[in-house]
């Protein structure tokens, strides 16, 4: 292709991710709107307008601000979160399905979690670091015993998998040490549940995830070198193994913090960039979409999660599961 041809080109794939992009966030705008106007309460998209402006009445005001908001809002960071982290796995390791939650990142992050929860009560801003610092300390597990000369592919997914068997034997190990209380509330939070999520802890996801995010496109460029392969990569001066490292320590953070704010959410991670790039097109990374896809789609799980079954809210990461799992096993299926 000659130089003429690739300017246009580019400037039309961008294009098509803007759009792509903004009709994302409309489909995201819609369905908050719903979530924040639909339950015991309802309240009237006038209503829903008034409160978020600042301008609402009494009632509004507290089932929003209090009730539906936090919710809501943890959605929409928690699946934002996990769809650009499952975006930068996947294409530094060049592979499909090594998502956070299949390589064992996620799992990681769950038993130390849970760890913390049934040993020691921990919640609030003591969750959240240890569950940042378990994920930190299983990706290095998972990278130095996957190491040949680099991080390749196929070898990040079987020894990931490995890892996360380990973890979820922990994970057992510790449901059945504690009593019958920390046993249910640990269950509802593997379970991955925005049922009783913490607004402080909303918070704190919001602040890290604007940071990650910055890192995140920041780095985007050597993503679209390393899809070049690592020698290539080398020969235009990127040095693949470090570029590596910092974009997947990136996606490591992302991970922990969703999984600390509403527990390991199931395949959002896995989905959403593959949708992404499929809107897009051209092979493009797509940070962007990928995160509004992921959060779309953990906001429609959840809002399936709370109204499905009348009378009982189901955690969130049981409908992104029933949907992710038969996606799984196509992409095994399909692929070689």
């Amino acid at each position: 292709m000659s130089a003429e041809q690739v300017g246009p080109r580019r400037l039309r794939g961008r294009r098509r991710e803007v759009v792509v992009l903004v009709a994302v966030v409309a489909l995201i705008v819609v369905l908050v709107l719903v979530g924040l106007g639909v339950g015991s309460i309802p309240l009237t998209p006038a209503q829903v307008v008034g409160a978020l402006v600042g301008q609402g009445d009494r009632i509004s005001d507290f089932v929003i601000g209090q009730l539906r908001g936090p919710r809501v809002l943890g959605a929409v960071l928690v699946g934002a979160s996990l769809g650009v982290a499952g975006a930068i796995v996947q294409s530094v390791v060049r592979n499909p399905i090594a998502s956070p939650d299949v390589i064992g990142i996620s799992s990681g992050a769950s038993a130390a979690g849970l760890t913390a929860i049934v040993l020691f009560g921990a919640s609030g801003g003591i969750l959240f670091s240890v569950v940042l610092v378990g994920a930190v300390v299983v990706s290095l597990v998972i990278a130095g015993l996957a190491w040949r000369r680099g991080i390749t592919g196929n070898r990040v997914v079987l020894v990931g998998i490995g890892v996360a068997a380990i973890c979820l034997s922990i994970t057992g190990w510790m449901l059945t040490s504690g009593t019958v209380t920390q046993a249910g509330t640990a269950l509802l939070w593997l379970s991955g549940s925005l049922n009783a999520v913490d607004r402080n802890l909303v918070g704190v996801l919001g602040v890290a995830f604007v940071v990650l995010m910055v890192l995140a496109l920041v780095q985007s460029p050597r993503l679209t070198v390393l899809s070049l392969g690592d020698e290539v990569a080398s020969a235009l001066g990127l040095r693949p193994n470090r570029a590596k490292v910092l974009l997947l320590l990136t996606a490591v953070c992302l991970t922990a913090a969703a999984v600390a704010t509403a527990g390991p959410v199931s395949f959002v991670a896995l989905m959403a960039a593959p949708i992404a790039r499929r809107l897009v097109g051209g092979g493009r990374v797509a940070l962007g979409p990928a995160a509004a896809v992921g959060a779309a789609i953990t906001l429609g799980s959840d809002l399936v999660a709370q109204f499905a079954i009348p009378g009982n809210a189901l955690p969130v990461g049981v409908v992104t599961g029933v949907v992710g799992a038969p996606y799984l096993l196509w992409l095994l299926a399909r692929g070689r």
